[in-house]
C-alpha cells in the first residue's frame, strides 16, 4: 500500500532496510557499551552508588522530594497565569483594531526574544531592588515570571495560529447568523481551535515544567535537579545516579502531563460531533442554537 508521500518498498528497499537497521542497533550498542564500560570505570556503576535511593528513605523525604514540590509549585503557578494570559494575547493579536493588535503584538514579540534565563534574572533584580519580598521567596517569584513572560508569549502565538488555521468559513456563518466579533471568537473559533492547538500547548506546558531548573542553576531555587548538589555531596559523589533518578522523575511527571493532555483532546474530539452553539440572544432578538457553525 502506498500513499503520496511514501511508496511501498520492494525486495531490495527491504533488504536494505533491514540492513540499515542491524547495523543502526549494532552502532547503538557499541556506543552503550563504550558508555557503561566508561562509568564503570569511574565506579560510576558501583551498588553503594545506587542502593541510597532505594534503601534510604531519607534520600526522597529530604531532598527528592522536596525538591520536586517546588518544581511542581513553580510549574502549576506559571501554567495557571501564562494560559489565560497567553489566551488573551493570542486574541488581541487577531483584534480588528490596530491600537490593540500593534501593542499587543510588540510585547509577544519582545518577550518571545528573550532568553527565559535572561527573564528569571531581571526578575529577581527588580524583586531584589523594588520590593520587599524576602530573600526566601525571591527565587519563587523570579522564576514564576521569568516563566510567564516567555512562555505567555509563545502560547500568544499558538492560540493566534490555531484561531487562524479554522475555515474561513466559520466565521462568516457566525457572522451570518447576527454574532458580533467577540462572540465569534468565543463560541465559535476558540472552541474549535483549542483541538487544533493542544498538542502545541502540551510541548509548551512540559517545557515549563523543565525550565523551573533554570531557576535552581543561577537563581538559588531549589526546584527538583538543584538537589543533586546535596544528594552528591552526602551519599559519595554518585553524580550519575542522582541524575538518572532525577531524569525518571522529570520522565515521569511530563509523560502523565502527556496522557492527561491526550485523554482531553479524544474527549473535545468526540464532544465536538455531536455539540451544538448556543448564541446569547441579543436585544430584541430570540436565541439561536446552530450546528452550522459548531464544525460538526
Amino acid at each position: 500500500m502506498s500513499s503520496v508521500l511514501y511508496d511501498t518498498p520492494g525486495p531490495r528497499a527491504k533488504r536494505r532496510n533491514v540492513v540499515y537497521t542491524i547495523g543502526f542497533l549494532a552502532v547503538l550498542g557499541l556506543a552503550a557499551w563504550w558508555l557503561l564500560s566508561a562509568m564503570a570505570d569511574k565506579n560510576q556503576l558501583a551498588v553503594e552508588k545506587w542502593s541510597p535511593f532505594v534503601t534510604d528513605s531519607r534520600v526522597w523525604t529530604t531532598y527528592l522530594l522536596p525538591g520536586l514540590t517546588e518544581t511542581l509549585k513553580a510549574a502549576a503557578l506559571s501554567i495557571l497565569i501564562a494560559l489565560p494570559l497567553g489566551a488573551l494575547l493570542g486574541i488581541g493579536r487577531l483584534s480588528d483594531h490596530r491600537w490593540v493588535r500593534v501593542p499587543v503584538g510588540t510585547v509577544v514579540e519582545f518577550f518571545r526574544a528573550i532568553p527565559v534565563l535572561l527573564l528569571m534574572m531581571f526578575a529577581s533584580g527588580i524583586y531584589r531592588e523594588y520590593t520587599t519580598i524576602s530573600s526566601d521567596f525571591r527565587p519563587l517569584y523570579a522564576v514564576v515570571t521569568g516563566l510567564v513572560l516567555y512562555n505567555a508569549s509563545v502560547i500568544a502565538e499558538v492560540v493566534r495560529a490555531g484561531v487562524l488555521s479554522l475555515p474561513r468559513g466559520q466565521g462568516d456563518a457566525a457572522e451570518a447568523l447576527g454574532m458580533r466579533k467577540g462572540q465569534t471568537m468565543m463560541y465559535v473559533l476558540l472552541p474549535q481551535a483549542v483541538t487544533v492547538m493542544l498538542p502545541a500547548l502540551v510541548s509548551q506546558l512540559v517545557v515549563i515544567v523543565k525550565d523551573t531548573a533554570l531557576g535552581g542553576a543561577m537563581l538559588g531555587f531549589t526546584e527538583l535537579l538543584s538537589q543533586n548538589r546535596q544528594i552528591t555531596a552526602n551519599y559519595g559523589a554518585n553524580t550519575i545516579a542522582t541524575f538518572t533518578v532525577i531524569a525518571l522523575i522529570f520522565i515521569v511527571i511530563n509523560a502523565l502531563l502527556t496522557h492527561l493532555a491526550g485523554r482531553l483532546e479524544r474527549r473535545l474530539r468526540q464532544g465536538k460531533k455531536s455539540a451544538a452553539v448556543n448564541i446569547p440572544a441579543q436585544p430584541g432578538a430570540t436565541e439561536v442554537k446552530s450546528d452550522a457553525v459548531s464544525g460538526a
